[in-house]
């Protein structure tokens, strides 16, 4: 079964398909890099703005010097320590990246997931695939096969089920551009790691020149309204909403990081599902192992109770 997989995902992605592909951080909708018309495509089925970049998906570290220009050294560095991994790095492209999927900007975002299926799809096809995530803009990332489903319907031409992903928050993005490393998004690599992998300190930055995906003020939200409270204040919020006749769900995550991260989409489609009018969360303890699962919440909120 898998390699009868492999092979239609390639097959449909050399004859310009779109295909939802599975990582370890979420399910991303797959073109071929150098199909325009396919890359465009990405776009339409999301209704992604079209300055909006994509993140460059490469089989190996061998495959990057083929998209990425100028020195390698951070980058190398990067792939050694954390590819195939949760990681996204911005660095000069060559040629061999369309506008298209960069929003005409002169950085690509780069990374190698770490999932054997999309893995074994990157090497047969011979190409790098531009992939957002497998949903429609600004909406909940999918992680798992039946999301995608549920999200894109036949928009897709073929959902390659790999089952849950692991990580369940989107990839840390690194900007390798400037004079100082920056985090541009939160994941599961953290600023330490970063850091200790390039022997330089990394800032975590929410501005700058670099647009990048994942990075607009509301993001990553539910269809019900998500409400940030205090963690003292939660029954009293609860109870006042009920009483002016909300239905009320709560965001309950677990306290390990890794479980929250992996968990939080998911949650959040149950309680979209469930019908509450809505929902409220309390935000992790500030610290990196939490950051990535603050930064989704903060992004998916509509307001913070007061």
């Amino acid at each position: 079964m898998p390699d009868a997989i492999i092979d239609e995902a390639v097959r449909l992605l050399r004859a310009g398909g779109v295909v939802a592909l599975p990582t370890e951080t979420v399910y991303g909708l797959a073109a071929a890099i150098d199909d325009r018309a396919a890359v465009q495509r990405i776009y339409a089925v999301k209704g992604r703005p079209a300055g909006h970049p994509l993140i460059v998906h490469v089989a190996a570290a061998g495959d990057l010097p083929r998209y990425a220009a100028g020195s390698h050294d951070a980058l190398e560095r990067l792939a050694r320590r954390f590819w195939p991994g949760p990681l996204t790095a911005i660095v000069a492209r060559t040629p061999a990246v369309p506008d298209v999927v960069t929003g005409g900007q002169p950085t690509v975002a780069l990374r190698i997931p770490d999932h054997p299926l999309t893995l074994a799809i990157l090497e047969r096809l011979g190409c790098a695939v531009a992939a957002p995530s497998a949903n429609r803009f600004g909406r909940v990332s999918p992680t798992t096969a039946q999301h995608v489903r549920d999200d894109l319907g036949g928009d897709v031409d073929l959902v390659v089920d790999g089952g849950p992903a692991r990580i369940g928050v989107e990839s840390t993005i690194v900007d390798l551009t400037g004079d100082v490393p920056a985090i541009l998004r939160a994941g599961a690599i953290g600023p330490t790691a970063l850091g200790d992998a390039l022997g330089v300190p990394v800032v975590t930055s929410a501005g700058g020149s670099v647009r990048a995906p994942g990075m607009l003020a509301a993001h990553y939200a539910p269809r019900t309204a998500l409400v940030l409270v205090e963690p003292d204040a939660l029954p009293a919020e609860a109870e006042r909403r009920q009483l002016r006749g909300e239905r009320v769900g709560v965001l309950t995550l677990p306290s390990d990081a890794a479980l929250a991260a992996r968990g939080l989409y998911a949650s959040l489609r149950g309680l979209d599902a469930a019908g509450y009018d809505v929902v409220l969360a309390v935000l992790p303890p500030p610290g990196e192992a939490n950051a990535a699962v603050r930064d989704r919440l903060q992004r998916a909120a509509r307001e913070t109770a007061t």
